[in-house]
């Protein structure tokens, strides 16, 4: 088994933060590349509702710079002896995006948190979790955040 390229693609949550370790960790082992990945969740293309493109676009650029700031400093500590590390910044709908990026890449394992959401905000919000472990090309290991009661 070959892993020279290793996704992480994150959200800023606990459940990823929780995930990061072992991505890292498995980056060092292997020496893999590392790719940390938040994809902005685009609203108006996911719900088609119409949405005036000024005002729209302004705010994605406001959200796509706050979030590369944040990727870059993302468990910085943790990842401070890897050498080789992207960061991508996308606008979509996460799922598709992540897959999307890992096929361009050739990614060879996909590391990802899962929030473990149930009842209606699962059934509101779905799960990317969930649908990238189902449609991934290549590996995918999930990381269960913290249960709690």
């Amino acid at each position: 088994m070959t892993i020279k390229k290793i996704l992480f693609p994150t959200d800023f949550s606990e459940g990823a933060l929780n995930a990061l370790p072992y991505a890292v960790d498995m980056a060092k082992n292997y020496g893999a590349k590392l790719f940390l990945l938040h994809v902005v969740y685009d609203i108006a293309n996911a719900s088609g509702l119409y949405v005036p493109h000024v005002s729209i676009d302004e705010m994605y650029k406001e959200l796509e710079a706050g979030a590369r700031r944040e990727l870059e400093k993302f468990g910085l500590e943790e990842r401070r002896d890897i050498g080789a590390v992207e960061y991508g910044i996308l606008r979509g709908v996460p799922y598709e995006e992540i897959l999307r990026y890992a096929g361009e890449r050739e990614i060879d394992l996909i590391v990802i948190g899962t929030h473990g959401r149930k009842g209606l905000d699962r059934f509101l919000f779905g799960s990317t979790a969930e649908k990238v472990v189902r449609y991934a090309r290549c590996p995918v290991l999930t990381v269960r955040g913290e249960h709690r009661e």
